[in-house]
């Protein structure tokens, strides 16, 4: 399971990392070089820099952290792709999302590399200069 940078167990839905086809996907279509969030992190990706070509699957349970992160890096020409769950009625997606990034939605429930299924629907939000910040 992941856990937070003081220790303490995130959410239920915060421990499943990318699954390795879309992993795939993502880094060939988006030439990724830096993942700030890898499912077993030996540093703090919040107070890390970012690279040019990010890629991230935060938490859920802190996803409004690694937005914000990935607002500030948008801001000094870092693109980011993150994995998401889809809560178009959330003020996090109304505020955050809508207006600064490309929205890709995935159809269907992923299949994560254990067979299962998230709970939510999953989207890409891409986060490359071309929407305000």
């Amino acid at each position: 399971m992941r856990l937070s940078i003081t220790g303490i167990k995130k959410g239920k839905n915060d421990n499943e990392p990318t699954p390795s086809y879309l992993l795939k996907e993502i880094y060939d279509e988006f030439k990724i070089i830096f993942d700030p969030c890898p499912h077993n992190p030996t540093f703090d990706g919040l107070a890390t820099p970012w690279k040019k070509r990010n890629y991230c699957n935060p938490p859920y349970s802190k996803k409004q952290l690694w937005i914000a992160k990935a607002l500030e890096e948008q801001k000094k020409g870092n693109m980011t792709v993150m994995l998401l769950p889809v809560d178009t009625s959330t003020a996090w997606f109304q505020d955050k999302i809508m207006p600064n990034c490309e929205v890709r939605w995935l159809r269907g429930r992923i299949k994560l590399d254990n067979g299962k299924h998230p709970m939510y629907a999953s989207m890409l939000a891409i986060f490359n200069g071309k929407h305000k910040v």
